[in-house]
């Protein structure tokens, strides 16, 4: 028979830090335990799963510091992902495992897994699921071609292998390797995912009409690098809000992933200054006066840094780090200058 919830637990907390890198990848280790924001994977340092068995508890133990929420790594799969019905859960962690579902029960018929609607974001969180992290792969290639080479708190960026490509003709389904940005709301939320579909080598985009495509509950929603406190950044594109980040790195940052989803970005409860991404186009510039407007409403500093070429990764590539500091620290507030650009210069 198939396994019992306290022997997938078990087995699970056998590989616990495979497990934290999978379903908790915005957090980290520190000594004996994984730290992270919370169980579903927010960037930060309030809870904390054990990695290995020790007077103190078990291997795959957890605990929300802030919340008091504890349990253990059946809890991280279910919230993670957000599942919502135990078997689907159970299904993830033996797939997780490497367990097969037939000889797990040889005399139970196959039942076929419900198939999420095509750009829901039930599709997205699966599609999440079942990447990886992006150290090592070909995103970290593309990337570093890009020019973009400060890589840390990047958690919400994935790695898919063999990711499907549909035609907008309608031809044959393509499988290339992709990208995987997951898109978050505010209470950190998987909502939505966006796929950047990259050639073999990683150096540049795959041969396709469309190399990128979002999914699931975009607005409002983005993809989020660092947790914003009083200060943030806001853009269009993700290398686009990379690059600038580059040359400031200790500042949040979070993708909307077009001009229109840029003007309706939410604001989190704790921001005072926004800092808004500009791109050198018209759609740049209705973004950026719809945006200025809603947070001027909303009693927040807006405040547009612009490119000298077309967007910051252009400017990032062809002008250099050094020269893309320069170019923005005008911009930039000055008590924000010393803390997020010279201090880290």
């Amino acid at each position: 028979m198939r396994e019992p919830p306290h022997e997938l637990a078990r087995r699970l907390a056998d590989r616990a830090e495979a497990v934290c890198r999978h379903y908790l990848s915005n957090g980290r280790r520190q000594g004996n335990y994984w730290t992270v924001g919370d169980v579903r994977n927010t960037p930060g340092r309030s809870m904390f799963v054990r990695l290995a068995d020790s007077a103190r508890g078990s291997a795959g133990r957890w605990t929300d510091a802030a919340t008091g929420e504890h349990g253990d790594l059946l809890d991280v799969v279910r919230e993670a992902l957000g599942l919502r019905a135990f078997a689907d859960v159970a299904k993830e962690a033996r797939a997780f495992l490497g367990l097969s579902h037939e000889a797990a029960c040889p005399a139970s018929p196959v039942r076929q897994r419900v198939q999420a609607p095509s750009g829901s974001s039930e599709a997205a969180r699966r599609l999440v699921g079942m990447s990886q992290p992006i150290i090592g792969t070909i995103v970290e290639t593309y990337l570093r071609e890009r020019g973009i080479t400060t890589l840390h708190g990047t958690g919400s960026l994935r790695f898919h292998p063999r990711c499907y490509y549909r035609p907008d003709d309608h031809g044959p389904t393509e499988t290339w390797p992709a990208m995987i940005g997951s898109v978050t709301s505010l209470d950190g939320r998987l909502t939505g995912a966006h796929r950047t579909w990259l050639a073999p080598d990683g150096l540049g985009k795959a041969p396709v009409d469309t190399p990128r495509r979002a999914m699931g509950d975009l607005l409002g929603n983005a993809l989020r690098f660092g947790v914003p406190g009083s200060v943030m950044a806001a853009g269009e594109g993700i290398e686009t809000t990379l690059s600038l980040r580059c040359a400031l790195p200790d500042m949040a940052m979070a993708a909307a992933l077009s001009a229109a989803h840029l003007a309706a970005i939410l604001f989190p409860p704790t921001l005072n200054r926004l800092y808004i991404i500009r791109d050198n186009d018209p759609a740049g510039d209705g973004a950026r006066d719809n945006l200025v407007e809603r947070a001027t409403d909303a009693g927040i500093e807006a405040i547009v840094l612009s490119p000298r070429m077309e967007d910051f990764n252009e400017d990032l590539r062809c002008l250099g780090l050094a020269t893309l500091r320069k170019s923005i620290a005008d911009q930039l507030v000055r008590q924000d200058r010393y803390r997020f650009l010279e201090r880290v210069a």
